[in-house]
């Protein structure tokens, strides 16, 4: 291993003159890393010389007193670009600096010879720990949420070129209305939080009153505390659809992630608070949703959207969106980003899930099993945690919370096994105790894990080649009413599985409480095997309702 590939200087003219007799430092790709132990700046260049002249000219650049110069006799233009591009997005997910960059430019490439240099960002990495310019290791950055929610992510081309297709719609209209829709993993959340930070460093739009709405109180807080750490950004920009209602400015542009979660007025846990900000809006809360709060309250909504992902009757109705299409900008967002199975999976697990009658297919480097027991499912999650972390078990909302109230006491037994439903509905994916709890959809969706073992309870089961709705087994009391059919509820409760069943970068793991619904599975879904298959049980515990 080539060693040496970090230079430190001080960013001073002094350093011009040692510098200005190498060749290499005058025509040749080089990257580059100015800092104050406080910021830093990431770039790259042909000519080390005249960036660095630049640079000390730049009254923004002055604040820095060391530069790291990263060389290597195999560089060219196309490695160092995504070199840089690689050393932002993980500097940024370190933590250790606030980075003076704008977010423009970044986008994925391909070259000649990539994976070796995917390979050489490591080594360049371990040099960096070395000059205590980086802290954390590349897996821990992986796992960390500032890494998972930077807004600092080299985009796909299809992302990129949205983002342009938008920067030209908000530019050159007076209003506009966007969605983008995409599967679970295509990317809709990083896109949401690139294009503030985007937009925000562009010369027509710096001055562009902003937010980014999560409807989620658990993502919402998660992305809050990023903003708080990136240059350019504030926490106040992260908003719920009330926290809209209550600034008394109109946005310039709101930025809609999950869309579909947006409420109308129907089971809600809080009806006084929905009217009261209907009201202020001057609209007649039984004639409204928060859709409508959005797109009164500023001049340019992007909404990102997936209708499978609407897992209540509370969530916006589908059918407002389809209305919305005839005076919007529709984009789609194609690229599967979370999960390494590919572009193939998520469609594949509806359509197992829908039993359109898929033709099987094998996912290559895709840890996709069935269990028929679940102990050794909790236990290889609980393994698999403590090599990767970020593995979590999840499971529909088929038991009641009885721990909320009562923390020594157990929510869910199956099989022997006793477990207990999230500790916390803030940032649980990330709480002390998440490895040793099961969360629900409420606590999980939004959220990538490096593995996910699913529990399908009992509130849906198969009888007679159907799948049929058990409403008596379904403990969400928002996530239910009397007035929707059993078809409609299935619906919402197939939504809530494909969503949880596509939260696994690495693999997913399936456990299904009834056993005909297991032996359907067993038909797409490898069943988990030591030494031999497993039978799939023939008598699925009691799961009876007082």
């Amino acid at each position: 291993m080539t060693t040496n590939r970090v230079v430190s200087y001080n960013f001073a003219p002094e350093t011009l003159e040692t510098l200005k007799n190498e060749q290499q430092y005058r025509n040749w790709p080089i990257i580059y890393i100015l800092e104050n132990r406080k910021q830093a700046y990431i770039g790259e260049t042909t000519s080390a010389l005249q960036r660095i002249r630049n640079h000390l000219a730049n009254r923004e650049r002055r604040i820095f007193s060391r530069i790291f110069l990263i060389k290597d006799e195999k560089f060219n233009k196309s490695a160092t670009l995504d070199l840089e591009a690689s050393l932002i997005e993980y500097i940024s997910g370190d933590g250790t600096y606030t980075l003076q960059n704008s977010n423009r430019g970044l986008r994925n490439h391909n070259y000649y010879n990539r994976q070796y240099y995917e390979d050489l960002f490591r080594e360049i990495w371990d040099e960096l720990k070395s000059h205590n310019i980086v802290r954390h290791s590349i897996d821990d950055i992986q796992n960390s949420d500032l890494f998972k929610y930077s807004p600092y992510k080299a985009l796909t081309d299809d992302q990129a070129e949205i983002v342009a297709e938008l920067e030209g719609i908000i530019t050159s209209n007076p209003e506009s209305l966007s969605i983008i829709k995409g599967e679970p993993g295509s990317g809709k959340t990083i896109l949401a939080i690139y294009l503030v930070k985007y937009l925000l460093s562009g010369d027509a739009t710096a001055g562009l009153k902003i937010g980014i709405v999560l409807p989620q109180t658990s993502l919402r807080e998660t992305v809050r505390q990023i903003f708080g750490s990136i240059s350019g950004l504030k926490k106040n920009m992260v908003l719920g659809p009330n926290g809209v209602v209550k600034d008394e400015q109109k946005f310039d542009l709101l930025i809609v992630d999950e869309a579909h979660r947006l409420t109308r007025r129907q089971n809600l846990a809080s009806y006084a608070a929905f009217d009261s900000a209907a009201r202020k809006l001057g609209l007649d809360p039984g004639q409204t949703d928060q859709l409508d709060w959005i797109l009164q309250k500023t001049r340019h909504a992007v909404l990102l959207y997936d209708s499978k992902q609407s897992v209540k009757p509370s969530d916006v109705a589908a059918n407002r969106f389809s209305s919305l299409a005839p005076k919007s900008r529709q984009f789609v967002l194609q690229s599967q980003m979370r999960v390494l199975a590919g572009n193939r999976y998520t469609g594949y697990i509806d359509a197992i899930l829908r039993q359109r009658n898929p033709q099987t297919e094998s996912f290559p480097g895709y840890d996709l099993r069935l269990y028929t027991r679940l102990l050794p499912m909790i236990r290889d999650i609980q393994g698999l945690n403590e090599q990767h972390g970020l593995c979590r078990l999840a499971a529909g909302f088929a038991w009641d919370w009885i721990s909320r109230d009562n923390p020594d006491v157990c929510d869910i037994e199956i099989e022997g096994c006793r477990l207990r439903w999230n500790s916390t509905t803030k940032n649980w994916i990330n709480s002390p105790n998440a490895h040793r709890e099961v969360g629900c959809i409420h606590t999980v969706q939004g959220y990538d894990l490096n593995y996910a073992g699913v529990i399908i309870g009992p509130e849906i089961t198969m009888e007679n080649g159907l799948l049929r709705y058990h409403p008596e087994r379904y403990k969400d009391r928002h996530g239910k009413h009397k007035s929707l059919s059993p078809s409609r509820m299935v619906d919402y409760i197939l939504n809530i599985y494909k969503t949880l069943m596509t939260r696994g970068i690495r693999g997913t793991f399936v456990y299904a409480c009834d056993s005909r619904l297991s032996r359907y599975l067993s038909g797409y879904i490898p069943v988990y095997q030591q030494g031999q298959h497993e039978e799939a049980a023939e008598v699925a515990p009691d799961y009876s309702v007082e």
